[in-house]
């Protein structure tokens, strides 16, 4: 019988929606609200204890301030207007730091806003406030959840102590805590949080007050932040200052949750794919507690339903299960596809990594139903993928380390996350930056050990986009004793232990997450790595754990390697993190060594013009510096590179000559951001099958910075991004530096087809060197070398630029490069190119999700090489942050023409939208947009 697919698609909807309205309908007795609203205020001016704080009589004769939480101490304080925003110009030393050391060298003392009080972050800080619950809800259990806090946090709900500063401390653990015998329904409630600031804040290094100072030591002189289970950057590294609070606070949501008397804890999604290479059966295991708080024994049923988050066609499953659980006690449930059928999939839609395929979601939901009603009623998504690892590859004495997905090996490219410096990133910012690496066509994007494990939206953002986490516990060899510190620090095992069981149970439902590390370029001392290791073998169990992010930092005799293959490490970083002529980093590749998986490598990277002005907001230069430095470029990150921000400042120079505005010297360091990425990722390209990946240091900023970065903090990418997107685009045609030859390159597990691959040679006038089409065909992935070049560049006079196209067996064009070269590095003739005309159409316009898309088709009408095109999204005469830019910075030969695509949230476009068209040779000229 023939079916009808349309048809048959409608019902598997109408099926799903039917499912999905009667859980909701059961559900409406659960509830999870949100604690937003907030007075903040120091227990130096309030002398009330907690049962007086949490009581709803309390009437203060103290001035409170409002605060949104989440939200730290100092986040309050500034949108309250008790300090400047830290984040612009020098207005960060306007405000008192935690270390009374650091205090008085820099007489900060005298802007605490706490009478005689010299360090206004010595003591505690109480957040309050009142709630209400309705009368219906009277007899249900009450759990009151904290995500996040910092340092140490102790609480008080209605007059009544729940938790001291011993039981809640550490930056990354959450908390439950059962609030039932103390909540009164029908009325207000209060509670009171009092916030304890680190045990030890930490002494900072000096300042960089001066625009080329000395390197910055990360961490502070000694490494003491590392005494605390916490954000160690906050104490202040080379590319963020030190946050005076050191964020101390309530940084993660706080939730009232209500449910019946049986409350579902720490489920669990495996999958399995149990017939690789073969992808066409997934088995699922299922494993959770179920709680019960009341004193009489529950009898009920675990009720389990899975349907598509993101793609149709897959059809909902459910099943049930008789479960009791005896009063005041637990049960465990352990399901798997050998006791309940239907967690057994066949045809499973696989998530993939960006770029390897689609990031297919499944969303489970669990209930659990007694014949009172739904008694609890949680949900995640997930993804059906496996992750395993190998580390059998040795080159020149180096191990590398390779991961598989499926089944299938992943070239790694991405690169280091910091955290936001005053931790304020929401939903909506972390969706906006994740789906910039996405657009960049990374795969991968490490959580640094020097930072924090991100807030549940984060996690949520990579499942969706299809990004792998690397995710390292809060470790660093700038505070652990690698470099400095003490191997004796975090002091407190049991804080740490508890941060890290906690961190395991609430993202290891992440598909998203790819290996766990034991830290930075270091290891703690052997309890605590034990610790971490054992946890992640029982409470995971299905991803790996690697000892470092660093293969340099060495195991002590007799400690167990990686898990599960008791491996070294096998990546490595150690830069390098200066600028690099791209010709260096094909001799790193071809040596191997640490570039077997190089984990971390970078360039100072400056952000474009367009927010220049929004970061350096001091336009004064200081003559006895090179143009257009000031001290106020130095604090935002200028100084923190020291020799490595003067080599690119005079390699810009040399190549391009001095800057004659800020705008060109801006305009010049994008040309060395471009070369810069390119060469990083086109280097490891070439040895594509022979390394397991490469990884900046680093992909986004922490505040307002001049350097390490590919888009900055205003959502900016720079030249060396696009770059980038080129160089990790799936099949990628590039000119190897390292012997001058075009080569196609395919990272995916996909045949390519018959290619053909154009290659062209032009001089400064446009005059054709070189010209030459070839086939080309890759079954796997793998690399491709075709034509050789050197001959035709080695011959060149002055400046050339080489232009690479590839296109389909039905003349689509999928991959587009260029290059501009000369025999001494010498491109200042490059301010001398003759005009070209550009002409940009609009082809079409649509709404995707959230954002609106444009496509458009950009010709070089002339009979020149239009270079470095910029086309720019527009409104109201500011540029459109973030815009999605399908390519950018762009070199198109003459009578060349490229179809590019551009989208945007849509409520950041106006009415008056429009593209700004403009080049290095090529004037500017507006587009408006219509739609």
């Amino acid at each position: 019988m023939a079916i009808n697919k349309p048809t048959m698609m409608k019902k598997l909807k109408l099926i799903s929606a039917i499912l999905l309205l009667s859980i909701l309908h059961c559900s409406a007795q659960i509830k999870q609200v949100k604690l937003t609203k907030f007075d903040l205020q120091s227990s130096a001016l309030v002398g009330n204890s907690g049962e007086e704080l949490s009581s709803v009589q309390y009437h203060s004769t103290q001035h409170w301030y409002p605060v949104n939480v989440p939200s730290t101490v100092l986040t309050g304080l500034v949108a309250n207007k008790v300090y400047p925003d830290p984040y612009q110009a020098l207005n960060n030393m306007r405000i008192p730091d935690a270390s009374d050391e650091f205090n008085k060298q820099y007489d900060l003392e005298k802007y605490s806003h706490l009478p005689g009080e010299p360090n206004p972050w010595k003591k505690p800080y109480w957040y309050r406030t009142t709630f209400a619950v309705p009368a219906g809800d009277k007899g249900k259990i009450f759990q009151l959840i904290f995500k996040g806090i910092n340092y140490r946090a102790a609480v008080w709900v209605n007059g009544h102590q729940l938790a001291d500063r011993n039981q809640m401390a550490g930056m990354f653990a959450e908390y439950s805590l059962d609030v039932t015998k103390h909540i009164k329904a029908g009325s207000e409630n209060a509670l009171a949080v009092e916030i304890y600031p680190l045990d030890y804040p930490g002494l900072p290094d000096t300042e960089q007050l001066k625009a080329l100072g000395p390197f910055f030591l990360n961490g502070g002189p000694t490494g003491d932040i590392g005494k605390n289970v916490t954000m160690l950057c906050s104490v202040g590294w080379d590319w963020m200052p030190p946050v005076r609070d050191r964020n101390m606070g309530i940084w993660q949501p706080i939730f009232l949750r209500t449910t019946g008397a049986v409350t579902i804890g720490h489920p669990q999604l495996k999958t399995d794919l149990p017939n690789l290479p073969k992808a066409d059966v997934a088995k699922l295991s299922l494993g959770l507690m179920l709680n019960n708080h009341g004193q009489t024994a529950q009898n009920g049923k675990l009720k389990v339903s899975i349907v598509p988050e993101n793609f149709t066609g897959a059809l909902p499953i459910s099943f049930e299960k008789s479960v009791t659980v005896g009063s005041g006690s637990s049960a465990t449930v352990s399901l798997d596809a050998n006791s309940v059928k239907q967690l057994t999939i066949k045809a499973p839609h696989l998530w993939w990594p960006n770029n390897y395929g689609k990031a297919n979601l499944y969303r489970i939901r669990m209930q659990y139903v007694t014949a009172a009603g739904v008694a609890d009623d949680t949900s995640f998504v997930f993804g059906i993928r496996t992750t395993t690892t190998s580390a059998v590859t040795t080159a020149n004495g180096f191990v590398r380390r390779d991961f598989f997905v499926n089944g299938k090996k992943v070239h790694l490219v991405g690169g280091a996350w910091v955290p936001d410096m005053m931790v304020a990133r929401d939903s909506t910012r972390f969706d906006r930056e994740l789906h910039l690496c996405r657009n960049a066509n990374v795969n991968l994007v490490r959580i640094w050990g020097g930072g924090v494990t991100p807030p549940d939206a984060f996690f949520n953002a990579a499942d969706k986009y299809g990004l792998m986490v690397w995710s390292d516990f809060w470790v660093t060899g700038d505070t652990q004793g690698e470099f400095k510190g003490s191997p004796d620090w975090p002091l407190e095992s049991n804080v740490f232990v508890r941060n890290v069981v906690s961190t395991i149970y609430r993202i290891r439902n992440h598909p998203s997450l790819l290996v766990w590390t034991g830290g930075n370029e270091g290891h703690a001392r052997k309890e605590l790595y034990d610790a971490m290791r054992n946890n992640i073998i029982e409470l995971d169990g299905t991803r790996p754990f690697i000892p470092s992010s660093s293969g340099y930092a060495k195991l002590p005799e007799g400690w167990k390697g990686s898990w599960p293959d008791d491996k070294p490490s096998g990546v490595y970083s150690g830069g390098p993190y200066e600028w690099k002529d791209p010709h260096d980093y094909y001799k790193l590749a071809d040596a191997a060594k640490d570039w077997v998986f190089k984990d971390e490598t970078g360039l100072p990277s400056q952000p474009p013009y367009t927010t220049l002005a929004r970061i350096v907001n001091d336009p004064a230069w200081d003559k006895t510096l090179p143009y257009p430095l000031n001290n106020t470029w130095g604090y935002h990150d200028a100084a923190t590179g020291a020799g490595r921000y003067d080599k690119y400042y005079n390699q810009m120079v040399r190549r391009y000559g001095k800057p004659e505005s800020e705008e060109d010297f801006a305009n010049k360091m994008q040309l060395l951001n471009a070369i810069g990425y390119q060469g990083i990722f086109e280097a490891a390209n070439h040895k594509l099958n022979e390394t397991g990946g490469v990884m900046l240091w680093k992909l986004n900023a922490a505040f307002p910075s001049v350097i390490w970065q590919v888009y900055d903090w205003y959502l900016e990418p720079n030249a060396g991004y696009y770059f980038m997107q080129n160089a990790c685009e799936q099949v990628h045609v590039q000119l190897n530096l390292n012997d001058s030859t075009v080569a196609v390159v395919n990272r995916t597990h996909n045949p390519t087809t018959a290619l053909t691959v154009n290659t062209q040679v032009f001089d400064l006038h446009a005059k054709q060197l070189f010209s030459q089409t070839a086939k080309a065909s890759l079954s796997d992935a793998g690399v491709q070398e075709l034509t050789k070049l050197s001959s035709t560049l080695k011959n060149a006079n002055g400046v050339s630029f080489v232009i690479l196209n590839i296109k389909d067996k039905e003349g689509k064009s999928i991959s587009h490069n260029a290059y501009w070269l000369a025999p001494d590095t010498d491109y200042t003739a490059l301010k001398n190119m003759p005009k070209a005309q550009l002409k940009l159409n609009v082809v079409k316009s649509q709404i995707v999700g959230s954002d609106e898309k444009y496509e458009m088709h950009i010709v070089n009408t002339s009979n020149q090489v239009a270079f470095f095109v910029r086309p720019q999204l527009m409104s109201n005469n500011d540029e459109v942050m973030p815009s999605y830019w399908s390519a950018n910075y762009f070199t198109l030969a003459p009578h060349e023409s490229i179809s590019v695509s551009v989208s945007a949230p849509i409520k950041k476009l106006g009415s008056k939208a429009y593209i700004a068209l403009s080049g290095w040779n090529a004037a500017t000229q507006k587009i408006s947009l219509s739609y």
